[in-house]
């Protein structure tokens, strides 16, 4: 934000097409500090009025013994399968990193229990923090809270926000998906086995405690329905979250508890706040010196000049990078609003529908945290596994490859985001999607029924890459080429299983 702020006035000494005319310190801070643009910009707007409930509301379910049931609801569902305790990181991360909205914060708790058990179970440490931190990431992109960034994109968009939480969730299942069967495949891969029954928590327990799911459900009915103003059902959900913590004997919220929970809610709305303040500057400074007209003539003018691909393409490429760039590092409400001012509008420009340009830079704002160098979530899951930093952040990258194909996908066919599509074509969508992420996990990770050779690795990840792709004609040939390839792995591995007996 400091480097940004001082190109307002240093402009006159850039040289090049990233000069400018410089600004006087009058308007500089007229258009910082009084304008819409600048700190008090969109990002301040929804953080003071949506995102400050919500971040309270996530606090009180903190407190109100919903992070244990998260956790003890997990291990009941996924525990015993192979790899147990890696699919328990997927599902806890998935639900609980939707409500803080912190990929860092999300690794800290729920890695602070799953990766222990993973390394226990027998996972290498890099793959237990590579899990934790992909499955961490992507909780922000879950439906239908999304870190609370469902709401700023509502607004960014002109949109409703069931409009945002419904486009979101194909995409996000897609994710979750792919992790999953990675760690199901690995798991299959090293002979791993799950938790032990008696090491899982009862059943009966957990069902006694279902109740502390009521104020979640209740925030999602009131808020998809549209009955109440957000700031109304976020409050009412707060006072469900206390209420129904008077009946956890283990967990019950007592005054002194919700006397923290204020003051943990207050402190990460302080967190928000102050980064999205820093994200109106950012986008204050691009708009008021021209720099997102000449990052878009830029982008558009590289991509028309490239002859051997798709200018398309090319283009979303290049809008990848510097999401991925700009992004490294920034919380997600701030995150989006810096994407949605400067990256958003290259690819709305270039013909991409502005709700699949949206969730593109969304998207690729919030995986900069998994990739090297920079990679804060995995190096938040390679510390608490005692594992390489680099090499953890590598495994997360290919475990959250459905992040860096999807995004893609969308912008070319918007119909996996529902736009202009019938009810056939969704149920179409879904199941060869689902898929072909499938064949993208076991091409990344090398095993299906066996080892697969490189050949068969890459045959499987274009059949599942061409499965991804919303038209029928893709669909038939990635189906084709899938099951060839499957039905050659599983005989394979039938003819290796006869000959070692």
């Amino acid at each position: 934000a400091g480097v940004f702020f001082l190109y307002n006035f240093a402009g006159e000494w850039i040289p090049g097409a990233f000069g400018h005319t410089g600004f006087s310190w009058d308007r500089v801070v007229e258009h910082m500090f009084w304008g819409s643009q600048g700190l008090l910009g969109v990002g301040v707007g929804v953080s003071a009025t949506y995102i400050f409930l919500f971040v309270l509301f996530g606090a009180f379910l903190k407190y109100s013994g919903f992070s244990d049931f998260i956790n003890d609801l997990a291990l009941t569902l996924v525990g015993r399968t192979a790899g147990g305790p890696a699919k328990v990181s997927v599902v806890a991360s998935a639900l609980m990193g939707m409500i803080n909205g912190s990929a860092l914060a999300n690794v800290a708790t729920t890695g602070a229990i799953t990766i222990p058990l993973m390394k226990k179970t027998g996972y290498k440490a890099e793959f237990a923090g590579a899990v934790e931190a992909a499955a961490s990431t992507g909780g922000q992109i879950m439906p239908p809270i999304m870190g609370a960034a469902a709401f700023l994109m509502a607004e960014y968009m002109n949109v409703t926000y069931a409009e945002v939480a419904l486009r979101a969730i194909l995409p996000a299942v897609l994710y979750f998906t792919g992790i999953f069967i990675a760690v199901h495949l690995e798991a299959k891969k090293l002979g791993l086995r799950g938790i032990r029954r008696e090491e899982l928590p009862k059943i009966s327990k957990l069902i006694g405690r279902i109740y502390l799911l009521l104020p979640l459900v209740v925030l999602v009915a009131l808020v998809t329905t549209g009955t109440r103003s957000m700031q109304f059902s976020a409050s009412i959900a707060i006072l469900a979250a206390i209420i129904v913590s008077l009946f956890d004997k283990e967990d019950r919220i007592t005054f002194p508890r919700i006397l923290e929970a204020l003051e943990a809610g207050g402190k990460g709305t302080i967190t928000v706040a102050v980064a999205c303040s820093m994200a109106g500057i950012i986008a204050g400074c691009i708009t008021a010196t021209g720099l997102a007209s000449k990052l878009i003539s830029g982008v558009v003018s590289i991509s028309n000049q490239v002859t051997i691909m798709d200018p398309t393409l090319v283009a979303l490429f290049l809008t990848m990078l510097c999401c991925i760039i700009l992004g490294m590092g920034v919380p997600t409400t701030a995150n989006y609003c810096i994407m949605a001012s400067t990256c958003a509008p290259i690819l709305i420009t270039i013909g991409v529908p502005k709700i699949a340009a949206h969730f593109f830079v969304f998207y690729f704002g919030i995986v900069a945290d998994i990739p090297p160098p920079v990679a804060l979530a995995a190096y938040a899951g390679s510390a608490i596994a005692k594992s390489n930093p680099m090499k953890t952040g590598i495994n997360a990258t290919k475990l959250a490859i459905g992040a860096f194909v999807v995004p893609y996908i969308f912008c070319l066919n918007p119909a996996m985001l529902f736009i202009d599509t019938t009810a056939f074509t969704v149920v179409q969508i879904i199941i060869t999607s689902l898929v072909g992420i499938f064949g993208v996990a076991a091409a990344m990770n090398g095993y299906l029924f066996r080892h697969i050779g490189w050949p068969a690795r890459i045959i499987i990840c274009v059949a599942g890459l061409l499965m991804m792709d919303p038209t029928l004609v893709t669909d038939m040939i990635g189906i084709v080429l899938f099951a060839a390839a499957v039905a050659w792995q599983y005989f394979g591995a039938k003819r290796s299983a006869a000959a070692a007996v």
